[in-house]
């Protein structure tokens, strides 16, 4: 067994000389110059200094007074603010002292967190796509601006980031290639759409499993959950990975809620829009359980919501693309993915026709789009489909099953994406990847067919189906049903006890 006691963690090394008071007048480290507050909304504002003083911050007409408490906090929230790319001078004053920052504009921010998919720079993307490469290098300057936190994990929460280590990005072509791709075509889409300055707070962690972005508190509100914080905590490490729905830690960054202490605690409750994820190569891979991934799922979105005092803060995710066909956990957390819909304002950015030799797929610009199209339509009313279709329901009469879906956008099609291209109809080939299950729980190849917006699938082989799926193995090729938006459907399995997430004989 490997133990992950006593290793020193950022938490503790970063309070090595910290006091309570503060003589000197701080500002929170997410502010800097050339900042991306969010419009529409009060604005947080907070930092440190000397107990009972008074702090005054001064930004666009108004002067806002907070005062410090005998712990040294002081905190105040700026009235909404309208959207300009017209920079100004943010300024926060004690007594005589002044911190200023110059150059902060008003617009969209949004948080953007996962692992290496999510981390996955431009200059990754642009050594393996023309196009991408093209991008980075366009003199255009985007009104997107970018601030990374990427400090090591935290044993406890911690209050504040380093602040000669993280500073606001204006978007360049000096400052692109170590961009996360996945944020900044999301990010180009909204401004291209909104015509407002865009702000992504980016944090996310490569090989990193769920658990460590998860709120520790959260392990507690759910029962499947208790059991993953007890085990880490007593460092049983070898009982919590062969737990159901449990974890391989590798580190201790993969402790319950170790990177959201260091990398989302210090910037909450920072003004944003919602926040944006991709995530679960490391919940689902080789020894790896994908189960319960949802209830992890719902533990994240409603533990963020809760530090940033936004009860409703929109959470949209990327859903795995296909990688390898024996990648059977990467077929279970799909589904958990998709389960994970049926928290309120969640959306997901279906990407099972992404597929690629790499674990890293290297088309992000798909993925950021469809990442867009959620707020587009659902915050911003825009006039765009937000997902490929999503199965709703499975009706068997005999030996026929009706499979039902939401987002038809327009209606159902097959259909065949090459690169980067849109996906083409191909209204003469067969709808691939269906099957159906027997009574004894065994699944065989099924065809189908489109009519009148539903997919009716059949098989001379199961005259009595008790469950349906679509594209549940680890790497479809071309799984091709999709809406007329040109969004792919996702895949989906009706009865998830039926949907095996390791190869057989292995557990």
């Amino acid at each position: 067994m490997i133990s992950l006691r006593g290793l020193p963690s950022a938490a503790a090394l970063s309070l090595v000389g910290a006091t309570l008071l503060h003589a000197d007048l701080q500002v929170a480290g997410v502010f800097s110059d050339h900042a991306v507050l969010q419009q529409g909304v009060h604005v947080p504002v907070w930092g440190k200094a000397a107990p009972g003083a008074e702090v005054t911050v001064r930004f666009a007409g108004q002067a806002k007074v907070a005062q410090t408490s005998k712990a040294g906090i002081w905190m105040l929230q700026l009235d909404a603010l309208q959207a300009t790319s017209l920079g100004s001078l943010f300024e926060v004053s004690k007594g005589e002292k002044t911190i200023s920052f110059e150059d902060v504009v008003v617009g969209e921010v949004w948080l953007a967190s996962g692992q290496s998919n999510m981390q996955f720079s431009l200059g990754a993307c642009a050594r393996r796509l023309e196009e991408v490469k093209k991008v980075m290098n366009d003199p255009t300057s985007l009104g997107v601006r970018m601030l990374r936190v990427g400090c090591g994990d935290a044993e406890r929460p911690q209050a504040d980031l380093d602040r000669k280590s993280h500073h606001w990005k204006i978007d360049s072509p000096s400052v692109r290639p170590g961009q996360s791709a996945a944020a900044f075509f999301f990010a180009r889409r909204l401004h291209e759409e909104l015509k407002v300055p865009i702000g992504i707070i980016e944090s996310s962690w490569g090989g990193k499993p769920i658990e460590g972005f998860i709120p520790r508190p959260e392990f507690e509100r759910f029962p499947s959950l208790k059991p993953i914080l007890r085990l880490a905590d007593e460092n049983k490490l070898e009982e919590l990975k062969a737990l159901e729905g449990g974890v391989w830690v590798r580190n201790t960054a993969g402790l319950p809620g170790r990177i959201f202490n260091s990398r989302l605690s210090p910037i909450a409750p920072f003004a944003v829009r919602g926040a944006i994820w991709y995530q679960a190569e490391s919940n689902a891979g080789t020894a790896e359980d994908p189960r319960n991934y949802r209830h992890k799922m719902r533990a994240l979105i409603e533990g963020w919501r809760r530090a940033w005092k936004q009860p409703a803060m929109p959470f949209y995710f990327v859903q795995l693309p296909g990688f390898r066909d024996e990648m059977h956990g990467w077929t279970r957390v799909r589904e958990e993915q998709r389960l994970s819909l049926e928290i309120p304002n969640t959306g997901m950015a279906v990407a099972i026709d992404l597929r690629d030799a790499d674990i890293h797929p290297a088309n992000k610009i798909d993925v950021g789009e469809r990442l867009a199209r959620w707020p587009l339509a659902l915050h911003y009313g825009k006039k765009v489909v937000p997902s490929g279709p999503l199965f709703k329901s499975a009706e068997i009469k005999g030996s026929i099953v009706r499979v039902r879906f939401t987002h038809l956008g327009g209606g159902l099609m097959i259909a065949r994406k090459e690169g980067l291209a849109p996906p083409k109809e191909t209204p003469a080939s067969e709808l691939q990847h269906f099957a159906l299950a027997d009574q004894s729980g065994h699944w065989h190849p099924a065809q189908a067919e489109i009519a009148s917006g539903e997919v009716v699938v059949q098989s001379e082989a199961v005259p009595n189906p008790t469950a349906v799926r679509y594209a549940c193995s680890g790497a479809p090729r071309n799984a091709n049903l999709y809406n007329r938006a040109g969004l792919p459907a996702s895949p989906f399995c009706s009865r998830l006890d039926l949907l095996p997430w390791v190869p057989p004989g292995i557990r």
